[in-house]
């Protein structure tokens, strides 16, 4: 009988060992994670833009850098579609100068070599292999390095006094906006790398 009770205390105190550490945890995690990106973000050129845009995910991050570089990496990702569906839909616009034109048909090749790139660092990021772990962050660097030399180049296209304007403010906006977070999710990996490392 007293081999029975001890038993039974035992399965208790693990059952509120566990309460208790799981609802410790619970309480702590969200807490953590923000902060664990806050101070990952210190790593990149921009850290308040790289904090607002990670920092909702936070819950799906928790403390990993890895899913943090992965998280910054889809976040940039989908800014860059959806800045890519509104050039074409501005490019395709009436009265706008033949300059215009041409420019804002370039950003959308730029733009759409970009997506590919980031989609390519992506599928790597989620599908490589840690065997090869060097290759694959090599990849993934190469193809991020790539996407924002593209975004520059679409943006060099609105460059000078040629072009000016709304069309021009806009479009000169959203892609900042798309470079920054590139360059952001690329700190974010070269810093994933040094601590795989």
């Amino acid at each position: 009988m007293a081999g029975l009770s001890s038993k039974s205390f035992a399965l208790l105190l693990l059952a509120m060992s566990f309460y208790i550490n799981s609802s410790f945890s619970a309480r702590i995690t969200p807490q953590r994670s923000t902060e664990f990106i806050r101070k990952s973000c210190t790593a990149t050129t921009y850290p308040k833009l790289c904090y607002t845009s990670l920092s909702i995910h936070s819950s799906a991050i928790q403390t990993s850098p890895k899913l943090l570089a992965s998280t910054a990496l889809n976040v940039t990702l989908s800014s860059a579609k959806s800045t890519s569906t509104m050039m074409s839909t501005l490019s395709q616009g009436h009265g706008l100068k033949p300059k215009e034109v041409s420019a804002m048909s370039d950003c959308v090749e730029e733009l759409s070599d970009a997506l590919d790139e980031l989609r390519k660092s992506i599928d790597e990021m989620s599908n490589g292999k840690e065997s090869n772990f060097g290759l694959m962050i090599n990849d993934v660097q190469t193809w991020v390095s790539a996407a924002m030399t593209d975004e520059s180049t679409c943006s060099d296209g609105f460059a000078g006094n040629a072009m000016n304007g709304n069309l021009k403010t806009t479009v000169r906006g959203r892609i900042v906006n798309i470079a920054q977070l590139t360059s952001n999710a690329l700190a974010l990996i070269n810093n994933y790398a040094l601590l795989h490392g």
